[in-house]
């Protein structure tokens, strides 16, 4: 039963504790890649661990033989335990899903009657007129970048290349399905369990990406000033947008150019954070093969 346990504590602590103390780490926003990649770990391993807890626990209620005929009812009450996980993130994932692309259907539809299209290359792209700077993307078969005519009329060339690398970094990586996991993970806990901050951290872990996108294209000072020429713009329902609030886009500026995290190369800490990923998610399988490595079905 101690295996049990371990796993489910390890539930409790990856879905609770653990994501609000990683929230509070913002020096690891300088290597954005390998921070998400240790923010999916988590949330996987807490996952697993849940659903694993229940299964994992047949060996020691019925013993390292089981004879179906006999245990059945136990099975299917861990079965059923497993079951419950399952569920609530198979309900979530449809109803974050079905919400998020009948939005970007309904704004999609509206862009294009509303926007002007671009052409050749930039044939995704919509004008929108109207004086306040914005800009963002909507993500899916049917994409869309769209701009107003007050980011046109407001930014530089440079900016403005900036602006096009971010958003159009959002459509290659599809970051809309990352942040789409971790909604549906989210959702799919108690409320109690829920962590609003680690939403938010992942959030800005995709915008830095975007970001990088950026800089690597138009340089750091260009992407900054975009920064906060678009700084609280609106953003549409299921659209990843350059625009963002004033103080995440002053968290931003900040990690446009990052070198060291607390004075170490971040090649190095990236991969201090890969291998902590890899063992998060290896933690609940080994806990789980622990628990029946002997157990046989008869």
């Amino acid at each position: 039963m101690l295996v049990v346990a371990g796993l489910v504590a390890l539930a409790v602590l990856l879905s609770w504790p653990v994501p609000r103390a990683l929230a509070r780490v913002t020096s690891l926003r300088r290597a954005p890649r390998a921070a998400l990649v240790l923010w999916q770990a988590t949330a996987v391993a807490a996952v697993l661990a849940a659903l694993l807890a229940a299964p994992a626990a047949l060996p020691a209620l019925l013993g390292q033989q089981v004879r179906l005929s006999q245990s059945w009812p136990t099975v299917t009450v861990a079965a059923l335990l497993s079951a419950v996980v399952a569920v609530r993130l198979l309900l979530s994932g449809d109803r974050v899903g079905r919400n998020l692309r009948a939005a970007r259907r309904r704004h999609r539809d509206l862009v294009d009657l509303l926007g002007t299209p671009g052409e050749g290359a930039d044939r995704h792209m919509r004008v929108l007129e109207h004086t306040t700077p914005t800009a963002y993307c909507v993500p899916g078969v049917r994409r869309r970048v769209v701009l107003t005519q007050g980011t046109l009329d407001r930014l530089g060339p440079d900016e403005l290349t900036a602006v096009l690398a971010h958003e159009r970094a959002h459509l290659a990586a599809r970051h809309d399905l990352v942040m789409e996991f971790f909604t549906v993970v989210h959702e799919a806990m108690p409320p109690f369990l829920r962590s609003e901050a680690a939403l938010r951290e992942v959030h800005l872990l995709i915008e830095v990406l975007a970001d990088r996108a950026a800089v690597r294209r138009a340089g750091a000072v260009n992407t900054g000033r975009a920064i906060v020429a678009m700084a609280g713009g609106p953003k549409p329902v299921g659209a990843m947008a350059m625009s963002d609030s004033t103080r995440v886009a002053s968290a931003r500026i900040q990690l446009l150019d990052a070198h060291r995290i607390a004075g170490l190369p971040l090649g190095v800490v990236a991969a201090t954070m890969y291998a902590a990923a890899a063992l998060l998610v290896a933690a609940p399988l080994a806990l789980y093969g622990l628990a029946i490595a002997e157990l046989s079905l008869v």
